[in-house]
């Protein structure tokens, strides 16, 4: 293996890593779907199905990654979540 080739996998593998992390949406008995769907599209830019379908996952099965990324971009968006009352972590 070159140097070039073993440089571009390690990239490749550092890369990887770094999109590990995941914001973790958890159920809750206080938030509406509605609260959760527009803070889904507000705080997570997602589409308004995208939100809906995420709020529809955290209700039946309890939680739902609604973003991944590196955590340096997730950590502030996870914080505007919880500043709007919503239950999240990033694993």
């Amino acid at each position: 293996m070159s140097t070039i080739e073993k440089v571009q996998e390690e990239v490749l593998v550092e890369e990887q890593v770094g999109l590990n992390n995941e914001i973790i949406l958890f159920n809750d008995d206080v938030n509406t779907f509605d609260h959760v769907i527009e803070t889904l599209v507000r705080v997570c830019n997602h589409e308004f199905l995208q939100a809906e379908q995420c709020a529809l996952l955290v209700h039946y099965k309890g939680k739902c990654t609604v973003k991944t990324g590196e955590y340096d971009e997730l950590k502030p968006q996870c914080s505007a979540l919880l500043d709007a009352g919503l239950s999240a972590e990033i694993q």
